[in-house]
């Protein structure tokens, strides 16, 4: 399989070295390559810049966003929830149409401090901004309810956790719980939440998540649903 994954952050650095040590093509999307590869400073996490993650990891592709869409057949948002969507447009309509769209990102904004609040929230979500904006994109939200290295390696967490996905195609939900198999966590760890609606639930967990953060001082936890097979 080929995959793009948009954004060169601790997210997508993280899925895309997951998806390439599977065997998986990648590519990861940026504004402009060479900018990102002149980086010298560390990020606003403190993570070295990208230009010493990719030395290590050159199988790794790196293009236009527009051209790494276009290539991979199943497309990855791991950008700053606040920039999605135009990364997205940047991307090209053209090159998500008929693609499953995975959507980790969350919709955080830091403009009044911390912790941030989420925009939209409620009534509307990220997962749902994107779908309206790209109806030909099969997007479907996961992952984003926990750490970026929890997302590739579940085993980091000790016992039975859960993982949601959500979408409105269900072709989709299944190539991405497939994916999420192949990443470590067992089928029986996947709850299907519905449509495309019920990411705005997802992205709610995470003003708990950034709290029990700030209280462990590790993102190294998840949830998990107890009871969580549905009745016959």
């Amino acid at each position: 399989m080929s995959y793009t994954v948009l954004g060169t952050g601790i997210v997508g650095r993280t899925l895309a070295a997951k998806l390439a040590s599977l065997g998986h093509d990648v590519v990861i999307g940026t504004r402009d390559p060479a900018a990102t590869l002149a980086r010298t400073e560390p990020d606003g996490m403190g993570n070295p810049p990208f230009k010493h993650w990719h030395a290590e990891h050159g199988q790794v592709r790196l293009a236009p966003f527009a051209q790494a869409a276009a290539e991979g057949a199943t497309i990855v948002n791991a950008t700053a929830g606040g920039q999605s969507i135009e990364v997205l447009r940047a991307a090209g309509a053209r090159n998500l149409s008929g693609k499953v769209l995975i959507d980790v990102a969350n919709p955080l904004d830091f403009s009044a401090g911390m912790p941030p609040r989420l925009d939209p929230v409620d009534t509307d979500s990220l997962g749902e901004r994107i779908q309206r904006t790209f109806p030909d994109a099969l997007v479907v939200k996961t992952l984003n309810t926990m750490n970026c290295l929890v997302m590739v390696d579940p085993a980091r967490v000790p016992g039975e956790h859960t993982v949601f996905v959500s979408g409105d195609d269900t072709g989709a939900k299944k190539e991405v719980t497939a994916l999420l198999g192949s990443f470590g966590w067992p089928e029986s760890s996947v709850i299907d939440l519905g449509d495309i609606s019920s990411a705005r639930g997802a992205e709610m967990v995470l003003p708990l998540w950034l709290r029990l953060y700030g209280t462990l001082g590790h993102g190294d936890f998840n949830f998990h649903v107890q009871g969580a097979r549905p009745r016959a």
